[in-house]
């Protein structure tokens, strides 16, 4: 891929109430020149990078952080990764786990922007083995 071109994958939350096709919708009412691919977990677009960053940035300040991007590695179509191809989904499971772990990540940046503060999580201490003893001598 070029320097001038980026493909992004922009994958919606599973938290959001937003639908691949109402962010597709959105981004093609934006009246912007990229190639748009809707997915069952987002879309994927494509277009000269300065295009695709103001999309990127323009669904951030509307969509808040419900919908998260990174740049993907092979073009739209391209039969190394396209299935109508016969091309492989090597990457499918790590982008399985990603999603799964984005409510997460949404809520925390959700409490960063609403102005909480960093909150310690307490360290689990181990079980004492004399207080493991004498939990097991009351359960007798």
């Amino acid at each position: 891929m070029s320097e001038e071109r980026e493909t992004r994958l922009l994958m919606i939350s599973p938290s959001s109430r937003l639908t691949p096709e109402m962010l597709a919708r959105t981004i093609h009412s934006m009246g912007e020149d990229v190639a748009l691919k809707e997915t069952c977990y987002g879309c994927l677009i494509e277009g000269r990078r300065e295009v695709v960053r103001r999309i990127t940035d323009n669904l951030r300040e509307t969509q808040g952080n419900s919908v998260f991007s990174k740049r993907r590695a092979y073009r739209l179509g391209d039969p190394v990764r396209c299935r109508a191809q016969h091309g492989t989904r090597p990457g499918f499971s790590q982008l399985e786990d990603e999603w799964q772990a984005l409510p997460y990540i949404e809520a925390g940046l959700d409490a960063i922007d609403n102005g909480e503060g960093y909150k310690e999580i307490p360290v689990k201490q181990r079980l004492p083995v004399d207080k493991l003893i004498e939990i097991c001598e009351v359960k007798r």
